[in-house]
């Protein structure tokens, strides 16, 4: 029987979601379901969840719940890793401390100083999930969801490298099936490739019938110059290929945007939004205990869009899919550093997930990505080599901090994050420098 452990089940509408999908598979409705968090009333919550989405879809899991990770890991053949180490009040920090400072910031889950630290209380957790499943369960595979998604690949290829682990992230599927909507063609029509590093990804192929839909963007975007007021649009206007991540997300991870208070209202760029993400996220999960103890049901009607369904679907089944994963860049991008994470098209059957080669992206798009790697090469330097002066110096090296701040308040910046997080840290990093 295929087991899949939930690390993080606890998140409970992003659990929710991937129950449904994984369930709505025939091949999938007997599986075990493997729960574990930290948080009893979470995972009590979780549970209840998984009983309740079986129950409506008519299947039958063996549901199990326990707030000891290797005990959940007994068996795995798939570990879905969806965790928050700090959870919202974490998140807050990560704001409120660099605002005094005058860094702005969207989302701060994969760049920029909330990227770096995120990432550095992530490692240790992230190396024991590791540790705990090349001992206990060594052929399972490691779906990661966990942001900042490129550090935390990163980190897992130099600190435990034979790890089975792939990066699972929805933005270049949801960048297709959007731009499809805008312009008038069904995803499943479109034939495309995206490649670069999670969150600043490129469509390098996007097409209809063998016919490239970028002179047809660009006719949309002449006719209607709301649309142009977009920080992926603009970026998509001057460097010729479109990013596969958020407006939100993309402003951050670029030097141009967010320290200037023309370009935040002539691009609409939301300052602080996963503060209101974040707080909506706790929110939801009180409204789904409610609903739950009122005996209502669930929403789950869902498509099986999600990437670790069809992953774990391909690999018990053997059915071919092609998806982007993120994974360890060996000679799959030539223009982009060796060793650190990539997100590629990978093909997923029953030999798992297997990455293509991509070769050399568009000279623009690598440099770009080149200062973004730069940022989590120098965050993952700083945990393996348990070198405290690395925080500090990709902070220096970040694009949006480096464009906002003297070297003196980034400096003092990272040593006030580190005094905020420090339980979180690593012990050799939790120190003033």
């Amino acid at each position: 029987m295929t087991v899949i452990t939930f690390l993080g089940a606890g998140s409970v509408v992003f659990t929710r979601e991937l129950l449904a999908d994984i369930l709505s598979f025939a091949e999938l409705r007997e599986v075990t379901l493997s729960l574990h968090d930290i948080d009893p009333e979470r995972l009590e919550t979780a549970e209840a969840i998984a009983r309740r989405t079986a129950e409506q879809l008519g299947a039958k899991p063996v549901i199990t719940a326990s707030l000891d990770r290797r005990a959940s890991l007994d068996g795995a053949d798939f570990v879905i890793n969806a965790i928050q180490v700090g959870m919202h009040a974490a998140t807050v920090k990560d704001f409120e401390i660099p605002a005094k400072y005058g860094l702005r910031q969207t989302i701060a889950d994969t760049l920029g100083v909330g990227g770096i630290f995120r990432a550095l209380r992530t490692f240790p957790v992230l190396d024991g999930i590791a540790r705990d499943m090349l001992e206990i369960c060594p052929d399972a595979w490691l779906l990661n969801y966990t942001n900042p998604m490129a550090m935390n690949i990163g980190y897992l290829a130099a600190a435990q490298p034979r790890l089975k682990a792939v990066g699972l992230c929805h933005s270049v599927f949801w960048t297709v099936h959007d731009l499809g909507n805008l312009l008038g063609v069904p995803h499943q029509e479109i034939d495309y490739t995206g490649a670069g590093v999670n969150h600043q990804a490129w469509l390098l192929r996007f097409e209809h019938n063998g016919e490239s839909l970028y002179p047809r963007l660009d006719e949309l975007l002449e006719r209607e110059p709301e649309l142009r007021r977009r920080v992926r649009m603009d970026m998509y206007r001057r460097l010729g290929y479109f990013p596969t991540e958020t407006s939100e997300h993309s402003s951050e991870y670029l030097p141009w945007y967010l320290h200037l208070d023309d370009e935040i209202e002539r691009l609409r760029i939301p300052v602080g939004d996963y503060l209101r993400i974040s707080a909506g996220n706790v929110e939801e999960y009180h409204a789904t205990r409610a609903s739950l103890r009122a005996g209502e049901p669930l929403d789950v009607s869902r498509d099986a869009t999600e990437y670790a369904p069809q992953v774990i679907h391909s690999m018990v089944t053997g059915q071919l899919r092609r998806i982007h994963g993120n994974v360890a860049n060996h000679d799959l991008i030539s223009n982009l550093p060796s060793g650190y994470a990539v997100e590629v098209p990978c093909v997923v059957d029953h030999l798992g997930v297997r990455p293509e080669r991509v070769g050399a992206l568009p000279p623009q798009c690598a440099a770009l990505n080149r200062s973004f790697v730069s940022v989590g090469q120098l965050t993952v330097a700083a945990a393996i080599e348990n070198d405290p002066r690395k925080i500090r110096q990709a902070a220096m090296v970040d694009p949006n901090t480096a464009a906002t701040l003297s070297v003196d308040a980034i400096w003092d910046l990272c040593n006030e994050l580190v005094a905020a997080h420090r339980e979180l840290l690593p012990t050799a990093l939790r120190v003033t420098v």
